[in-house]
């Protein structure tokens, strides 16, 4: 087994149901059929805290496709923050998993018969279920677990005595995302003489964003354009929040519609507030007299964003 590879507890599980809602952290998700549109695999929570330790929840809305859980929804638990632990570092812990009954307000409950505790250490630092439940389930309407494509997961976790500071983090996925444009004109391209140039910030999905370009490459790398899209006010983003952006960047052609763009997806977030390319295009293409992209020492950069998710932390 890999390092982090979660281990199954499926043979093992004990199912039952409760009426108290998870002590220590609940998963709200909103539109969560737009996880399994955008192909997200994995979907780890922001981290809380319990018996002393930092812990997440991961899902996988298609099921661990490594661990051929089928027709089955996975989830685990991970230990995570682990590299201010002491070497050789272990912990025992037991963990339930929740699922809300949305009509009932009841919860179904998933734990490990083993009351003992799963050893949690360097080379195995996940534990869970991978046929946490089945889709069919999960999305019967008689059972309420997924309701206007919403639903709400939970867990609790004790390590030897119990040390709580619950949590809840809302994920919200959009549906039907739109797309904005904006477009950024650089005049006397010719004249930019600063490391990193940025556009004007204009704002999508209530966040403010802005276009990074560095003219001779981010770093001093030489010979290529570096491009970036950025969150213009990360230090505003609350502790925890992430922000799933689909965007491309791209220079246009001013004398027809070859183009030169890039696409991607990433998390934003106050400790991750860029993303884009390096070597976005070399000064050989770009400064072409027959590309357009260069035209009379201007330069136009659009930018075409759509905000598909954004998951934030209270308490």
């Amino acid at each position: 087994m890999a390092i982090g590879e979660p281990a199954s507890l499926t043979q093992g599980a004990l199912r039952s149901t409760s009426e108290a809602p998870p002590a220590h952290y609940i998963l709200n998700i909103q539109q969560f059929s737009a996880l399994t549109k955008h192909n997200v695999e994995r979907y780890e929570s922001n981290e809380f805290e319990a018996g002393g330790y930092k812990w997440k929840l991961v899902i996988h809305p298609n099921g661990n496709k490594t661990k051929n859980a089928g027709e089955f929804l996975s989830v685990y638990l991970t230990i995570v923050d682990t590299t201010s632990l002491a070497p050789g570092w272990e912990v025992y812990a037991t963990f339930r998993i929740f699922l809300l009954d949305q009509n009932n307000d009841t919860y179904l409950k998933v734990e490990d018969e083993k009351t003992n505790g799963r050893r949690f250490h360097r080379l195995r630092t996940e534990w869970g279920f991978d046929q946490f439940i089945s889709f069919k389930a999960f999305n019967d309407p008689n059972n309420a677990y997924l309701v206007g494509d919403n639903c709400v997961f939970g867990a609790e976790v004790f390590v030897r005595k119990e040390r709580s500071k619950g949590k809840t983090e809302s994920l919200s996925m959009v549906k039907d995302a739109v797309s904005y444009k904006n477009t950024w004109k650089i005049n006397n391209y010719s004249k930019l003489n600063a490391d990193c140039e940025s556009s004007h910030v204009f704002s999508v999905g209530d966040h403010k964003w802005k276009v990074q370009l560095y003219p001779n490459g981010k770093g001093g790398i030489g010979g290529y354009i570096s491009l970036k899209l950025a969150l213009a006010e990360p230090q505003n983003l609350p502790p925890g929040t992430k922000i799933l952006a689909e965007f491309t960047l791209r220079m246009l052609d001013q004398l027809g519609t070859r183009h030169y763009s890039g696409k991607a997806s990433y998390w934003f977030s106050a400790s991750k507030p860029e993303w884009g390319w390096q070597r976005f295009i070399s000064h050989g293409i770009f400064f072409q007299t027959n590309r357009g992209l260069l035209l009379k020492d201007v330069c136009s950069i659009e930018a075409e964003i759509a905000i598909h998710g954004e998951s934030t932390v209270f308490g």
